[in-house]
């Protein structure tokens, strides 16, 4: 049995959908969906990343390193490494080799803009096949959908083009309260806005 990855309508975001990814037996194109896991979100690298900002601003010019940021939120030393890696060379974060070394902002929370930070740590956008190189979608050429979904990027990006890391720097306090329970989910509020008519 041959399955195709597709993406599907799942819940109402903005007026418009909330993509999920379900596979297709390619054999029954029209037969039941089998649900994946997967919803449009960012990439645990992006989610690290800025993250890692976080705390940076937070600490000043004081040096941090990866084993206290690994400790802080309790997330992979590796994942971690590789995430500072990337912000060091972008430009985000200043590297002080040695033993007593480390990293802090390489420049002021004000200048570091978080769009900017999500499209040097996201490795695309493509939410749909058409996206991507090796596209095979067969309605490619006159398909509306990629308008919309082209539409809806441009504004989550615009929304991340607001803000800088400065408005969501944290106090020192934030990150010495011990883990706590927190009751459903930060977001997103899809419920709470009504679909356009």
């Amino acid at each position: 049995m041959r399955h195709v990855l597709v993406t599907v309508p799942h819940q109402r975001w903005s007026g418009g959908p909330v993509f999920s990814h379900v596979y297709r037996d390619r054999s029954r194109p029209f037969g039941p969906l089998r649900k994946a896991k997967h919803i449009m979100r960012l990439t645990t690298f992006s989610d690290y990343a800025l993250r890692v900002l976080m705390y940076a601003a937070t600490t000043g010019d004081r040096l941090i390193t990866v084993e206290e940021t690994a400790n802080i939120y309790g997330i992979s030393r590796t994942h971690l490494m590789k995430v500072v890696n990337i912000l060091t060379r972008a430009g985000y974060l200043k590297g002080v080799r040695g033993r007593t070394g480390g990293f802090a902002l390489a420049r002021r929370p004000e200048e570091i803009n978080l769009g900017e930070v999500v499209r040097t740590t996201e490795p695309d956008f493509s939410l749909v096949e058409c996206f991507a190189t090796g596209n095979q979608c067969i309605i490619t050429g006159c398909c509306r959908l990629p308008q919309i979904l082209n539409e809806a990027l441009c504004a989550f990006a615009e929304t991340l083009d607001r803000y800088t890391l400065a408005d969501i720097t944290l106090s020192t306090a934030d990150f010495a309260v011990p883990l706590r329970p927190v009751s459903g989910t930060r977001g997103p509020k899809f419920a709470a806005i009504a679909p356009r008519t």
